[in-house]
């Protein structure tokens, strides 16, 4: 069977599901919103007991990781992302997800060889070109401050 290429993206088009990017991005937007406004209300919680400004933003981090790592190890997490698609994947909470996630699915080939390996294997880049791209940048500042 011969077929072009556009006969085959005509062919595809014809049956592949119809998209509903609209209302995905309507549900990414609601959803990241609620996981900022939760992290806004932990820092209004942290900012009324007192804490200075610098411990308030390592405090509503930490907490922020610790429910996405427990979500994701109760598989909510994944039900959320379902529905909030791009939303969920909001720095913090999505990076939590991001390591928790193959930590808890290559928990039975052991710590070192399953989890210890393959923990960071979607994060791992992430990190790897982030502090690349943040030592570079401090060289540059310093050179040409």
């Amino acid at each position: 069977m011969n077929i072009t290429n556009k006969e085959y993206g005509e062919l595809a088009q014809k049956h592949s599901p119809a998209t509903r990017t609209k209302a995905n991005c309507i549900k990414a937007f609601l959803i990241g919103g609620v996981i900022c406004v939760i992290g806004q209300t932990f820092t209004d919680i942290y900012t009324a007991l007192g804490f200075s400004k610098l411990d308030t933003g390592a405090l509503v981090s930490m907490t922020l990781i610790f429910i996405s790592a427990i979500l994701t190890g109760l598989r909510l997490y994944d039900k959320l992302a379902r529905h909030g698609g791009a939303g969920t994947l909001v720095p913090i909470t999505g990076f939590a997800n991001s390591v928790v996630a193959p930590a808890l699915e290559y928990k039975s080939e052991g710590f070192v060889t399953g989890i210890g390996s393959k923990m960071f294997s979607i994060a791992g880049p992430v990190l790897i070109y982030g502090i690349t791209a943040s030592v570079l940048y401090g060289i540059l500042y310093y050179l040409f401050r």
